[in-house]
């Protein structure tokens, strides 16, 4: 037995010979600590023991107390811990590297329930769920060659990172995993390649675990999109997680068809066309939740490259204060998102969060006593409540035919999902003036700039002023870890770049994130929105009707209040929420 362990085993109050597993050890400590009453357990046992289906494992009484919610498995693994004095890791929140995954075999961490953690020099991190499985703890550093460190998780954390890390089937997976496998016939270059012989489930067995494995640690992650990028000698994989793509451990070059084939084939769409993109949707149950990920295709020089684009429905939930509106706008928009009718458009270019801010604001106004009504393309989020129409313009669905066909559902609130066209525009605003609220977006650089926008695609200028209410620009900015957040003075020459004044300097909280394990050591986790809120008053109004230059509608603006996208995420920078390069990296000067 790892002697530090057995030291402890022998000081602990109960010797370690009175008590069989450390289930045992686990309920004794929950009765002690009075997590559990003792008319409980002995309910559990008597359960536990009239298990009659023989087809399954029979539960012991700790598992069903955990199903039926009356103990929490975290916080048992947390108290056997202690009573061990061993440290208590939650896998999930870590990333376990590669030289501590090859100290172990997968016959071994599968068969005993444990997983590697790290490693440092000569010592290996392990968890384990059962600190008294003696035959384990006598196995692991002939095993392993190395000296042993344990420490204590949950069964469930454990089984799970194994998954994730060793995958579930039998099958050899390190011919496959990143880094595993490389041999003269997947070097830089080289053909894709088949194993003659093989049956073509064996064949393809590690590929879908690969794949499967990919999507997973993407939702980890917190990524947004997953490219499969095939270049001249590598087939590159990429994350996009909080707006910044991150290369990861890519697949073998041989490899490169195979994946590819596997992500069409989830998507339902054709592997035997390569020459024209190709769109489809990947619809998943992972961890018991629905995943959706959005599958688009391009020909390249090298082969197909594939974009993921995981749909989180979760951020669809978000209220105005999440999405990073401070009080004054906050205020504002949900004044103008009360109203009765006219147009409220939002701005921005592609992946600046325009969806999830028009969706935070239809969350908020589905109520039972209005009807909504929605044109999109595609339909990426299904929302219970309200009426979500596909563009299909093969079939002539249109967005200017959907939203003629929507009036006549007689809506209170209608999205279209993008004006792109004059006749959209013309139909988007008659509905506006004919009491319908209406939302819908534009690619612009600026709120001001929409109002060109519009005219330019042509629309008089006079159903411009009478019909819009308001326009948001806004981009996405990286918000501080929460976990590694600490106080900062930024060099004297970035406060100049930023344009503080002396004032402002006084009264700030400059934070930035150190890095950690939370947010990968970036020092960011998650984005929040940097805003410019343009109200249409009579004097801009007037002004529209006038069709005066962008230039002048944004001095008018200004003047009555609006602040900039710049000057609204330097007050989050003032606040500690994001840093300067953050602000200074997507938004422009105001002279600009």
């Amino acid at each position: 037995m790892i002697p530090q362990l057995r030291d402890r085993l022998q000081s602990n109050r109960q010797p370690p010979d009175q008590v069989t597993t450390a289930d045992d050890y686990a309920l004794r400590l929950a009765l002690e600590r009075g997590l559990l009453r003792p008319g409980q357990l002995e309910e559990a046992q008597q359960r536990a023991a009239a298990h009659t289906d023989l087809t399954t494992a029979p539960p012991t009484a700790l598992d069903l107390l955990v199903r039926d919610g009356v103990l929490d498995a975290r916080t048992l693994a947390q108290a056997v811990a202690n009573e061990f004095g061993m440290a208590f890791v939650e896998l999930s929140q870590l990333t376990v590297p590669s030289d501590a995954l090859a100290a172990l075999p997968r016959s071994f961490v599968i068969k005993h329930n444990v997983c590697p953690v790290s490693r440092s020099g000569d010592v290996l991190r392990v968890a384990l769920a059962d600190p008294l499985d003696v035959e384990v703890l006598d196995a692991l550093p002939p095993v392993a060659g190395l000296q042993v460190e344990t420490c204590v998780a949950t069964d469930g954390d454990i089984s799970r990172a194994i998954e994730r890390y060793y995958g579930r089937e039998t099958g050899d997976v390190g011919a496959v995993l990143p880094g595993g496998g490389e041999t003269a016939a997947n070097q830089p270059g080289s053909e894709p390649s088949t194993q003659e012989g093989a049956p073509a489930a064996d064949r393809d067995a590690p590929v879908i675990k690969l794949v499967h494995s990919l999507i997973m640690e993407a939702v980890r992650r917190r990524a947004s999109d997953i490219h499969l990028e095939p270049l001249e000698r590598r087939f590159r994989v990429r994350y996009r997680i909080d707006g910044v793509l991150l290369e990861v451990d890519s697949p073998p070059k041989k490899l490169q068809l195979a994946i590819i084939s596997r992500v069409k084939i989830m998507a339902n769409i054709s592997i035997a066309e390569k020459r024209v993109p190709q769109d489809g949707r990947i619809q998943l149950m992972l961890a018991g939740k629905p995943l959706d990920l959005r599958v688009s295709t391009l020909p390249t020089a090298h082969g197909e490259s594939i974009v993921m684009r995981l749909l989180d429905k979760e951020g669809l939930k978000l209220g105005l204060i999440e999405l990073g509106m401070m009080g004054d706008h906050r205020t504002a928009f949900e004044r103008l998102i009360a109203s009765p009718d006219g147009m409220l458009l939002v701005t921005g270019p592609t992946g600046s969060g325009k969806t999830t801010t028009l969706y935070a604001a239809l969350h908020s106004l589905n109520h039972a006593d209005r009807k909504l009504i929605t044109v999109e393309d595609p339909v990426e989020y299904q929302i219970t409540g309200i009426n979500q129409v596909p563009v299909n313009t093969t079939t002539g669905m249109t967005f200017a035919a959907a939203l003629r066909a929507m009036l006549r559902q007689a809506p209170n609130i209608v999205m279209v999902g993008e004006i792109r066209d004059v006749e959209t525009a013309d139909i988007a605003i008659n509905a506006s003036l004919t009491g319908h609220l209406v939302f819908s977006t534009l690619h612009t650089n600026d709120a001001p700039g929409a109002v060109t926008r519009l005219i330019e695609i042509g629309v008089k200028p006079f159903l411009v002023s009478a019909s819009l209410r308001a326009v948001l620009a806004q981009r996405l900015v990286r918000r501080i870890c929460p976990e590694c957040r600490q106080p900062h003075q930024p060099a004297a020459a970035e406060l100049a770049l930023a344009g503080f004044t002396a004032e402002q300097i006084k009264g700030a909280n400059f934070c930035r994130g150190a890095g950690c394990a939370a947010c990968q050591g970036t020092g960011y986790r998650g984005r929040l929105g940097i805003f410019e809120l343009f109200i249409v008053d009579e004097a801009i109004r007037g002004m529209i009707y006038g069709h005066v230059t962008t230039a002048r509608l944004r001095d008018a603006a200004r003047r009555a209040g609006m602040l900039t996208m710049r000057e609204d995420g330097l007050r989050k920078v003032l606040a500690g929420h994001t840093t300067i390069d953050e602000v200074l990296s997507v938004t422009v000067g105001d002279t600009a």
